[in-house]
């Protein structure tokens, strides 16, 4: 089994920027796909950004150019950098490991971005 642990959330004016983290058990050469989703209220959880085990990574068209994923090997740990942010990214952010043993995820992280 794979734990993560998000953080880095919070309150945020529209413009802004914040910078999640997700720690994640072990060696994040061992899992296939770490992505980023999140939920807004009332809405589905929505894909937002993920890296493979080789580095390649994929974001969603809504965040491209203002999302960074990244990662810290020595660390394992994921990093979701996030600039000039919109109300529209307001939600939970969770993290997801995708690994030989199915998915696992995070707890989750509140993102709120006011207007």
């Amino acid at each position: 089994q794979v734990q993560l642990v998000e953080s880095g959330g919070g309150l945020v004016q529209a413009g802004g920027s914040l910078r999640l983290s997700c720690a994640v058990s072990r060696s994040i050469f061992s899992i296939n796909v770490v992505g980023w989703y999140r939920q807004a209220a009332g809405k589905q959880r929505e894909s937002v950004a993920d890296i493979t085990s080789s580095g390649s990574t994929n974001y969603a068209d809504s965040v491209k150019g203002r999302f960074t994923i990244s990662r810290d090997i020595a660390k394992n740990t994921v990093y979701l950098q996030m600039n000039s942010l919109k109300p529209d990214d307001t939600g939970v952010y969770y993290c997801a490991a995708d690994h030989a043993r199915g998915r696992s995820w995070g707890q989750g992280t509140q993102v709120t971005v006011s207007s």
